[in-house]
């Protein structure tokens, strides 16, 4: 068994962390923060098989850049002078191609569908997550967005994957108790929910059985190297020697393996959520509401709506509220008689989703460093995929032939 340092605590590295200590190996997991809030905390709690294509695709660049001029759009790259985004733009130019797309769809598939069985796995021993198969609903108002969203059902249908299409009359069945404003809907049967509170409770449970130490407010500082590895870390709470080192660190990880001369290409894509609390006429099963983009996720006291990628810093910290206001321009939008408080009595978080350029997550140990592993850069699927990547990367360790083949998921 080996002695393990995972530098992350967020879900992937809380999920890494289980998996490792799962296997007998020692493990320490370190966190720059208090570890009480964070993107693991404040995310829409969905677990989507049916996200089978990447953000880098055909036709994103031009939308992208009409939703530049709207201050209240789902999509923003906050202007500055930054070599790390320029080189982020360039690479999703790249990666925006229908060959890019065609090669992660059964890779993504295999991914998500792995973390679906391990969740399900959990959720049997841990009722307490709230896991829940109701699917996802994805809404649309205009000709145009079913059109794409059709394309997307059927791209989903040849993945072997199980989806139902709804007209206007048929959503009204399905949500009875709510006045659903679309066109129609396509239904992914796929896919769960769960409480991303409860299910880090539980895991934070789990670790302290494990014995996995966990130091927080421990802020990398420096490292040392010898004959091609990772031999310390260096930080404010101490030195930490191990045989393996994790970076999960979301979207701080290329700034920290920056230090030690790894280049990886993830930027900070901030995205808001609040609760409003459950009545009757609540929606109850999730959703996302496509024109504006808005994740809709029925928990067991509250819906929590979520929405917006703004790529931009870790140093960004304010809160756009044209962004939080097209959020619920949206969801009024398409839910005209949901009761929903006025925007300065809205409890609202915000946090940052770990972007890589080409729309998959990085799974893989760096060529520079041979005991160093990567599990970060998933985007808004961070918590769908987490616990798929944190078995893998015990895998990774115990160098035995990985449940998913991880090709795509080593960067570029």
């Amino acid at each position: 068994m080996k002695s393990c340092v995972v530098i992350g605590g967020g879900v992937i590295g809380h999920f890494s962390a289980y998996y490792l200590a799962k296997s007998g190996h020692q493990v320490t997991l370190v966190d720059e923060s208090d570890l009480g809030d964070g993107c693991s905390y404040g995310n829409a709690g969905m677990v989507v098989p049916s996200h089978l294509v990447p953000i880098a695709q055909p036709g994103m660049i031009s939308k992208g850049v009409r939703w530049m001029f709207n201050a209240r759009s789902p999509f923003y790259i906050r202007p500055r002078l930054s070599k790390d985004l320029l080189v982020w733009c360039l690479k999703f130019y790249r990666s925006a191609n229908e060959k890019h797309v065609q090669a992660s769809i059964p890779a993504l598939r295999d991914l998500s569908l792995y973390s679906k069985m391990l969740y399900k796995e959990l959720a049997k021993q841990h009722a307490d997550i709230a896991y829940r198969e109701k699917g996802l609903l994805m809404l649309y108002q205009s000709q145009k967005v079913g059109e794409e969203e059709e394309q997307a059902a059927q791209i989903a249908k040849a993945a072997g994957l199980e989806v139902n299409t709804y007209d206007s009359d048929e959503l009204k069945a399905l949500e009875s108790n709510l006045v659903v404003q679309a066109k129609g809907g396509i239904h992914y049967r796929s896919d769960a929910h769960l409480d991303p509170n409860r299910l880090m409770r539980v895991l934070k449970g789990q670790l302290k059985e494990l014995k996995v130490k966990v130091i927080s407010n421990c802020r990398v500082q420096n490292y040392e190297m010898n004959a091609g590895r990772l031999s310390k870390l260096i930080t404010t709470q101490g030195d930490f020697a191990a045989d393996e080192f994790i970076f999960c660190a979301g979207a701080w990880t290329a700034e920290i393996l920056k230090q030690m001369g790894i280049r990886v290409s993830i930027l900070p894509g901030k995205g808001y959520s609040f609760d409003v609390e459950k009545t009757t006429t609540s929606p109850s099963i999730p959703s996302i509401l496509c024109e504006g983009k808005v994740a809709v996720t029925p928990l067991e006291e509250t819906v929590r709506f979520a929405g917006t990628l703004e790529l931009t810093h870790t140093r960004d910290t304010t809160v756009n509220h044209n962004r939080v206001k097209g959020i619920l321009q949206t969801i009024q939008s398409f839910y005209p008689e949901l009761p929903l408080p006025e925007i300065h009595h809205l409890n609202i978080w915000q946090g940052y989703r770990p972007c890589t350029p080409n729309g998959l997550p990085l799974i893989s140990r760096t060529p520079k460093l041979k005991n160093v592993i990567v599990a970060s850069g998933h985007g808004m699927m961070g918590l769908s995929l987490a616990p798929a990547t944190g078995s893998l990367v015990d895998q990774l360790v115990r160098e035995v032939k990985p449940e998913v083949n991880l090709g795509m998921f080593g960067g570029r």
